[in-house]
This record gives C-alpha cells, structure tokens and sequence, in this order.
C-alpha cells in the first residue's frame, strides 16, 4: 500500500502520522514531484500507483494554501483518493471545536477526513478495499458513509466554453483587488453572467458576543429586483433608493440564514422569489453570503447546476475577500506607529502631498502644526524608557482629543508631532495650536505609573499657500517655526517666515 504525504505550509510531516503509517506497514512518501506522472516500481516489477494522497491539516491552517496543494495533488494522481488528517502536537489536549470542520474540509475537496492519525490505518484499508471494486457511478461516501466534494473542486462537466472562459475570468479578476469592497463588487460582475438573477448581493456575517443570531450587512449589489425598484411614494426606503447596500440592509432572505447557520448552500422559494445563497467560508467559520435572487410568478427556481457553479467559484471568492483583509491590515499597519497607534510620518507624506494637491487645485489653504515636547529627555533619564513611552501614548490621546475628524495626526519619530489642517485659514490654525498647547500643559501623565508629570510643548505653523508652496517645504518651515518656540523659552507658537515669491 502506497501513500503520498503532501507538504502544505508547516512543512514536513507530524511525528504521530508517520508512526501511524509505519505501524500499519504502509509506504508513505513525501517526494510527489518525482513522481507527478509516473508509477512506482513496487516489489515484483509491478508498477503501482498512490491509494491516497493525504494531507495534514494543523488548526491554522491556510485554506487558500491547503486548496492550491490538493488542487495540484488531483490533477497529478486523478485516480487517487484525498484525505485530511488532523494535526496535533504530541503534548497538546484535542480541541473541542476543529477551525476547520469536517463539512468544511469535504467541500474544500479531501475524499475523507481522519480526525487523527491513529484512525488513518483503518480509513485506508477501507479505500483498499473498495478502491478497484467502485462502479463509475459509485462515490467514496456511499461506502465510508461520507459525504465527499470532487477532489479537484473542478467546474461543472456541462458549462459551455464561453461560460469555461467567464468563470476563470470571475477568478482571475480577483487577483487584482485590493481592498474587501472592490473584491465583493467585483466578483458580482464576473458572476451576473455566468448565472442569472435580478439581484446579487454579498453579506458579511457574524454573530456578535452575547448574541444569538448572526447579524448580517451588505457588502455589495449588483441589480435589484422589479419590488425594490418600485418602492411607493409613501414608503421610507424609497429616499434610500440611491444607496442600494442601505436599503437592503436588514432584509436578507430566509435562504442565506440558513446557509449561514448550515454551512450549506441553499435554494428556497420565498414567496414570488426564488433564492440561492452560498457560504463564503474562510477558516472554521462562515464569514459572509452570497445570495442570488429572482423574482416574479413566472421566475424559474435555481438549477442545481448552477448551484454547483456558485458554489465552485464561493472558495476563491472567500479566499479573496479573506486576503483583501489582511492587505489592508498590513497596509494600516505599515502606516501606523507601533508606540502611540498615531499615523506615522510615512502616512504623514502621502497625506500632505495629496491635500496639497487638492488645495492647489481649488484654491483652499492647509496649515501644519509641527511641535515637540519640551525637555522630554529628562523624563527618559529620571524615570525610565518605559515611563517615557506610556507619557508618548498619554499624548497621543490628549493630541486627538484638541483636532477634528477630518485632521491627521502623525507621530513624526521619537517625541515630535504633527497635524494637518485641511481647509483650515491661519488664524484658525492658531486657534488650534494654542489650545493644543493649553491641553498639553494642564494634563496631568501618570506614565503608567501614577505619577504626576507635567510636560509643555513648542509649536510651529506653516501654511500653503501662504508660507510654502511643496509638501516637503512645508513640514522643513513648520519645523523650523517650531524651533523659534523653543529659542523663545519653549511652550509657546511661533510662525513659519513667508517666503519671497519666486
């Protein structure tokens, strides 16, 4: 009996599998790119091929990677069944509750899943021994009572060349978003014409803590149906007409419900409405919905056909929507300030040039706050790095709570901050300074330790137009007004020199 062990993101296989293996008497094997298109030679000369192709799932499991593997694993070995063993460390209690479930892992493509790798010797000599005899018809589940997903988690046989060709665009087209709406809209443009439907949309769902039921919200539409474009004069959801996300919000279907609550895809009649929603799933959990929705007496029901497309396309849409996330926590990440959680002066740069920019093109003014703290070193001396970085994150609070929703506050390094003021005049901006500085002084920092410091601080302003008239020239004559405060005995606002026009 020969087995391939794929190699997914944690790398070589688990102590326990391969001793399980071993004491079974089967042959396992991790080199599959040796062997991608060819038999082993087996004892006797007889070539023999893979009985399965089985793959360790550890709790944090990447699905897009484990799906790639195993998608690559079919299309080497199609004749081979695909199973999922659970991966635990020797000295770690089994949880409760698997990330992946095994609902999850069968519709993600795997033949069978062993909840350990002491029940793989029995699971493979069931394949063993059903293997050669299945008819074409049968399925792996009618005899390891299992319900099994195609390994390959290929299209449907039956789609046209073009409809081939506008699903793998649909896919494709999600690899070049970037934020989590565009992917949700641009999926629902690569799938209206695959299937179609009045009304598409996507939820994202969750069930809040100490709540019972999930709670759903609109990511995004495409289309609506005939009742929901002729709203009455009188009914209030007309004035939300224009925004299609708001006037659904609160009116997903029985259907997406229950695939949220099942993890299965539905198709049920709601009244005139004929319904088919799909669960994005990412992970161990449903993280939102796509729902499909035709209405009218005469609407015929989904096919199950074209359930089973959508639910095809459903893993790289999760896995697009999943990935969008991390890009823009990574993207707010390498833009934020570890220390204070303040924009830091990369983000600081981008904001400036653009606000800039938008000043020049109409006419408007922004003015910058440069200003540091005075004597902060002697916080550092006398009580400690850590003192002086809880009396930074102090600041930061008592910095937001003096701006606007529209300014931008950006720690620039060490104790130097600054703001931006958009559409904001000079003696607006030096309003603003001044209370800035007020705050600072009458604010009482325990740096974390309940003591009681006191901390001034040197403001400089600089102006566009009126001071300077590139970004970076202006941050340089803020930074240099602020200087003049601290020559000036320190706790006060100085103004950047206007400039010669040139």
């Amino acid at each position: 009996m020969l087995v391939i062990l794929l190699k997914v993101e944690h790398g070589q296989p688990g102590r326990a599998l391969l001793e399980a293996l071993r004491e079974a008497g089967v042959c396992a094997t991790t080199e599959m790119a040796a062997m991608v298109g060819s038999a082993r030679t087996g004892e006797g000369g007889i070539e023999e091929s893979p009985l399965a192709l089985i793959c360790e799932i550890a709790e944090d499991a990447n699905i897009a990677e484990v799906h790639a593997t195993i998608t690559e694993a079919a299309a080497a070995w199609p004749e081979a069944s695909i199973v999922a063993c659970r991966r635990f460390e020797a000295d770690e209690p089994q949880p409760e509750l698997y990330r992946l479930d095994t609902h999850a892992l069968l519709r993600l493509g795997f033949h069978a899943v062993a909840d350990s790798p002491a029940q793989l010797p029995a699971l493979l000599r069931d394949l063993e021994e059903v293997g050669n005899s299945l008819p074409e018809s049968a399925t792996h589940s009618e005899v390891l009572d299992s319900t099994l997903t195609p390994a390959s988690m290929l299209l449907p046989d039956n789609l046209s060349v073009a409809r081939l060709r506008a699903a793998f665009e649909a896919v494709a087209s999600l690899h070049f978003v970037s934020d989590q709406k565009s992917a949700a809209q641009t999926a629902l443009a690569g799938l209206a014409p695959l299937v179609h439907a009045d009304r598409w949309t996507i939820y994202l769902a969750e069930i809040e803590r100490g709540q019972q039921e999930a709670r759903f919200e609109p990511l995004a539409v495409r289309g609506l149906t005939e009742s929901e474009r002729a709203l009455p004069e009188g009914d209030w959801r007309r004035a939300l007409h224009s925004d299609s996300l708001m006037l659904l919000t609160g009116t997903e279907s029985r259907a997406a419900r229950n695939a949220f609550a099942t993890n299965e895809t539905h198709r049920e009649t709601e009244g005139e409405r004929r319904v088919l929603a799909v669960p994005l799933i990412n992970g161990e959990r449903v993280v939102g919905i796509l729902e499909a929705v035709r209405e009218g007496a005469a609407a015929r029901g989904f096919a199950q056909t074209e359930a089973a497309l959508l639910s095809a396309l459903a893993l790289p849409l999760s896995a697009a929507l999943a990935n969008s996330v991390r890009i823009a926590e990574a993207e707010k990440l390498s833009q934020t300030d570890d220390l204070t959680k303040l924009h830091n002066a990369r983000y600081l740069r981008q904001f400036l040039i653009a606000e800039v920019k938008r000043a020049r093109r109409y006419g408007s003014t922004v003015n910058v706050l440069f200003f540091d703290l005075d004597d902060f070193k002697e916080i550092n001396d006398r009580y400690g790095h850590l003192v002086g970085s809880h009396v930074l994150m102090e600041m930061a609070t008592v910095i937001l709570t003096g701006v606007r929703d529209t300014d931008v506050v950006a720690r620039y390094g060490g104790d130097e901050f600054v703001v931006i003021l958009p559409e904001t005049n000079l003696d607006m901006a030096a309003r603003v300074a001044e209370r800035m500085r007020e705050k600072i002084a009458e604010h009482v920092f325990n740096g974390g330790r309940s003591l009681r410091l006191r901390m001034t601080a040197s403001f400089g302003v600089a102006a566009f137009p009126e001071h300077s008239q590139s970004p970076q020239q202006l941050i340089a004559d803020a930074d240099a007004a602020m200087y003049e405060a601290k020559a000036a005995h320190k706790n006060c606002v100085r103004f950047a020199s206007q400039r010669e026009s040139r």
